[in-house]
C-alpha cells in the first residue's frame, strides 16, 4: 500500500524503513510556512533510501537543523539517551519548514553526545543548501563533519574538484573512463566454486600463479576482500574456519618472507572457472582495480585499493573496471589517488556504516587528468605517479600484465618496507599539493587517522608517517623529486 499508493513518492521507495514514513507523513501535513522537530534515526540524512527526501529539503533551504547524535556518551557515568537501545545507535533532532519556509543556512552539529556541546561553535557550524548540494551531488545526503574545520576543509575541495560520477540534471559525467562492477556473488554464484580437494578429485592439477588446470580446463582463485590492501593484492590468505557460522573465513596475513617472494601467490578457499571470469573482464586485459568493500571510517585506513590480476573477485571486492577507452597508464593515477591520506580523510565525512557502496565513491572529488600536469621540478606528477604506483604494485609475477600495459617489460620489484614507506610519503605529499592544501592543512588531516598515529609510536616512539609525509612536501615545493628524506 505505502508503495502504489502515491502519498510516500520520496521515502515510500525500495527497501521501506517505517519510521521514514512519519518523517514524510509530518512533511505534507506542517502548512507551507510551517516548521516542525522530529528525532529520528540518522539514516534520514545519511541513507540512500532517504536521498530523495533529504536531497529536496537539505538543496532548497527547507532544513533549518541538524544535531547528529551518538546514543553513548562515552567518558562519562551517563547512561545512553535511551537505555534500552544499542549504545553506538545514531539519531538526529531534524528541523524543517514547510514548502514556503526557507532558510539561509542550516546549523548542523554530528556526532554529539549531549546537548551542550550545540552551543560550541566548533562543533557547531552552518552548512548552505549549495554546500550540501556540492558534497554529495547525486544523492544530497548529508556529510558527516566532526568539527567547523573539517566542513571548511571539505568544502574547499569539493569547490576545486570534480567528482568520480556526476549524476546531476539527469546526465552521466565520468572523470575517468571506468565502470562499477561485482564479479560474483557469494551465494548465487556459489555453484561455480571449486574448493581444492574437489578439484583434485575431478582430476585437475595445480599449476602456475595458485590455478588448477585439466587439459584445455582451468579454474583460477577466487579473490575475498579480505586478501588485498592499498596497493598490495597479497595482504592475506584465506582460511576456511567450519565451525564459524557466521564468517567461517579467517585471515592469514602474508609474511614478510612471502611478499618477498615475487612467485608467492595467496592461499585461496575457491577457485572459479577462468571462462566464467574471462566474460567479466575487458577484453584482452590481465588485470583490474578492486577496492574492499567492507570499510568504516574507524578503520586505519578506510578505502583500500589495489590492481589486482585477472582472477575471480568475490563480492566483497568492488570493481572498477577500465572501459575500451580507457587508457591503461592512467590506472595508477586513479589508484595512487583513491588510495591517498586527503581522500580517504574526505570519504570519512561521507560514509554512514561499515559498506563503502558505489553511490559513496562516485561522489568522491578527484584530481582531474589535466591537473596531472603539474610539474615539481622537471617531473610532472603524472610521471612520478606512474612510477610510484607501478613500483608498488608489481611486486609479484602475476601482476605482469600491470606493468607491461604501463611499459615496464623488467622484473617485478623488490619488496622493501622501508622503501615502500618513502614512496607512499611522496604519493600522499604529491596530492597534498593537487588537492591545494598547505602543510598546515596536510599536519591536521594527517593527526584524524589516530590509529596510523599509534602504530606509528609503537614501532618508530613517533608519529613517522606524518613527519615524513609534511617533509616530502617540502622536497616537491622545492621541485626535488628524488631525495630520500631523513625522517
Amino acid at each position: 500500500m505505502v508503495r502504489t499508493h502515491g502519498d510516500y513518492p520520496l521515502l515510500g521507495r525500495g527497501d521501506v524503513n517505517l519510521y521514514s514514513l512519519f518523517v514524510e507523513r509530518a512533511m505534507n501535513l506542517i502548512k507551507p510556512n510551517g516548521l516542525i522537530g522530529l528525532l529520528t534515526p540518522s539514516g534520514i540524512c545519511a541513507d540512500k533510501t532517504a536521498a530523495r527526501f533529504f536531497k529536496e529539503v537539505s538543496t532548497s533551504g527547507q532544513v533549518g537543523g541538524l544535531f547528529d547524535f551518538e546514543n553513548r556518551r562515552l567518558g562519562t557515568d551517563l547512561p545512553p539517551f535511551f537505555p534500552d537501545v544499542d549504545s553506538r545507535f545514531k539519531f538526529c533532532a531534524l528541523i524543517f519548514g514547510g514548502e514556503e519556509r526557507r532558510f539561509d543556512e542550516t546549523e548542523c552539529a554530528f556526532f554529539l553526545q549531549n546537548s551542550d556541546s550545540i552551543g560550541d561553535s566548533d562543533r557547531c557550524f552552518p552548512l548552505t543548501p549549495a554546500d550540501f548540494a556540492r558534497v554529495n551531488p547525486n544523492t544530497g545526503t548529508a556529510p558527516v563533519f566532526r568539527t567547523r574545520r573539517d566542513a571548511e576543509i571539505t568544502r574547499r575541495i569539493y569547490e576545486r574538484h570534480p567528482v568520480l560520477v556526476d549524476r546531476r540534471n539527469g546526465k552521466e559525467r565520468r572523470v575517468w573512463s571506468i565502470k562499477y562492477l561485482r564479479m560474483f556473488d557469494m551465494s548465487n554464484d556459489s555453484h561455480l566454486f571449486r574448493t581444492s580437494a574437489q578439484l583434485d578429485e575431478e582430476g585437475f592439477y595445480r599449476v602456475e600463479y595458485n590455478r588448477w588446470k585439466r587439459g584445455v580446463d582451468l579454474y583460477v582463485p577466487l579473490y575475498q576482500g579480505r586478501m588485498i590492501s592499498q596497493f598490495d593484492h597479497r595482504t592475506n590468505s584465506i582460511e576456511f574456519n567450519p565451525n564459524s557460522t557466521i564468517n567461517p573465513y579467517l585471515s592469514v596475513p602474508v609474511t614478510a618472507a612471502e611478499h618477498e617472494n615475487a612467485g608467492f601467490c595467496p592461499i585461496t578457499y575457491f577457485w572459479v572457472p577462468e571462462p566464467a571470469v574471462d566474460r567479466k573482464f575487458t577484453k584482452g586485459l590481465g588485470w583490474t582495480i578492486g577496492y574492499r568493500r567492507s570499510a568504516r571510517s574507524t578503520d586505519v585506513r578506510t578505502m583500500l585499493v589495489a590492481a589486482v590480476p585477472k582472477v575471480g573477485l568475490s563480492d566483497s571486492i568492488f570493481i572498477l573496471m577500465p572501459e575500451t577507452d580507457f587508457l591503461a597508464t592512467d590506472a595508477p593515477l586513479v589508484i595512487g589517488n583513491l588510495n591517498s591520506y586527503c581522500l580517504d580523510y574526505v570519504i570519512r565525512q561521507k560514509i554512514p556504516g561499515a559498506n563503502l557502496s558505489w553511490y559513496i565513491v562516485e561522489q568522491l572529488p578527484v584530481i582531474a587528468p589535466g591537473d596531472y600536469e603539474a610539474r615539481f621540478g622537471d617531473v610532472s606528477a603524472r610521471d612520478l605517479v606512474r612510477d610510484h604506483v607501478l613500483r608498488l604494485t608489481y611486486t609479484a609475477h602475476d601482476m605482469a600484465a600491470f606493468a607491461r600495459d604501463l611499459g615496464y617489460d623488467g622484473p617485478p620489484f623488490a619488496w622493501d618496507e622501508e622503501e615502500r614507506r618513502h614512496l607512499r610519503a611522496r604519493l600522499d605529499a604529491l596530492y597534498f599539493h593537487l588537492y591545494g592544501l598547505s602543510r598546515e592543512d596536510a599536519g591536521y588531516i594527517l593527526d584524524t587517522f589516530p590509529i596510523v598515529r599509534r602504530e606509528d609510536e609503537k614501532a618508530f616512539g613517533r608519529y613517522r608517517t606524518r613527519e615524513m609525509i609534511l617533509a616530502y612536501m617540502n622536497a616537491l615545493a622545492a621541485g626535488d623529486t628524488d631525495t630520500v628524506v631523513d625522517v
